[in-house]
């Protein structure tokens, strides 16, 4: 959004602000004068026949983001992230068919790696119904650029962290790393660390979205987004603590239920997106982590 209205774009948001999801208006604050805020739901039909006619650009990222959480409520995660989809792309098809689409995916729905490095030619087989419903979600884009020869683009992005991510285990394990750290609270790491995560600034992530939204040849594709560095659980947790000066790591046994969804080792590449486009992550992880401390230490 903030990267939409730094080019000069008129936005319209909208979101259901729904609390189990941890969704407040709280981040919103500064530049809610500037935009559109709708509270409602991308389920809604009557609502999409609203807001989509006149759009050039659709960016869905409503989703319910949580891992476990899908797992524990797989019929509230299908229903945002598929029947939600499926309610956008129809809008999109019956008042807007020349909007652009961008779909925010994510890297897990390929599941455990087979083989050294991960591409989008590998296998899917997805530990987590986040990561099922993310994948089946991919597909309608496809099918709907196929059928109905909408433009879309599938943007599988890794883990991302900035300084509005939530501070909650359950939604991304560098944003609550990063909250525990400011508060100077333990950072508890499960099992050794070791396992090997893509991780991405933010604002990266909003570039490359910005830009697929620009570039015809990659209309109807899917590609890995992500950083060229990779990194283990326990390097982040200690970036982390070296760039905000507080906050200790704890090292503890795995819950059984996280250990089940546990993807382990990743290595993904980007090679195809780079092939596309001129597109590269800007920042090291050690450059997010600093602009991350100085926007939540500031405003933002």
């Amino acid at each position: 959004m903030r990267k939409s209205l730094a080019e000069n774009a008129e936005v319209t948001a909208v979101d259901s602000l729904e609390p189990l999801l941890k969704s407040t208006l709280d981040s919103l604050e500064p530049v809610l004068p500037r935009i559109n805020f709708i509270k409602g739901d991308i389920r809604d039909q009557q609502l999409l026949k609203q807001v989509v006619p006149g759009q050039d650009i659709i960016f869905n990222c409503a989703a319910q983001t949580s891992h476990p959480l899908s797992v524990q409520n797989p019929v509230l995660d299908t229903e945002i992230t598929c029947i939600g989809q499926l309610r956008v792309l129809e809008a999109m098809r019956d008042y807007n068919p020349q909007a652009i689409f961008v779909y925010p995916s994510s890297t897990t729905v390929v599941g455990k790696a087979v083989g050294d490095l991960i591409d989008e030619n590998h296998g899917e087989k997805p530990l987590d119904i986040y990561s099922a419903n993310k994948g089946v979600a991919e597909k309608y884009c496809r099918i709907f650029h196929t059928v109905y020869n909408l433009k879309s683009v599938v943007l599988r992005l890794p883990n991302l962290y900035g300084p509005l991510g939530k501070n909650d285990p359950a939604f991304g394990f560098v944003n609550y790393f990063i909250h525990q750290a400011a508060a100077d609270n333990a950072i508890e790491i499960w099992g050794e660390g070791l396992q090997t995560r893509n991780v991405m600034f933010v604002d990266d992530a909003t570039d490359i979205m910005w830009q697929a939204a620009s570039e015809p040849k990659l209309i109807g594709e899917t590609f890995f987004a992500v950083h060229h560095d990779h990194h283990t659980v326990h390097e982040v947790a200690e970036a982390i603590v070296d760039v905000f000066g507080r906050g200790q790591i704890e090292l503890k046994p795995w819950p059984d239920f996280r250990k089940r969804i546990e993807i382990e080792r990743v290595l993904f590449s980007g090679a195809k997106l780079h092939d596309h486009t001129n597109w590269r992550p800007k920042h090291s992880l050690s450059e997010g982590l600093k602009l991350t401390k100085q926007r939540m230490e500031g405003s933002y």
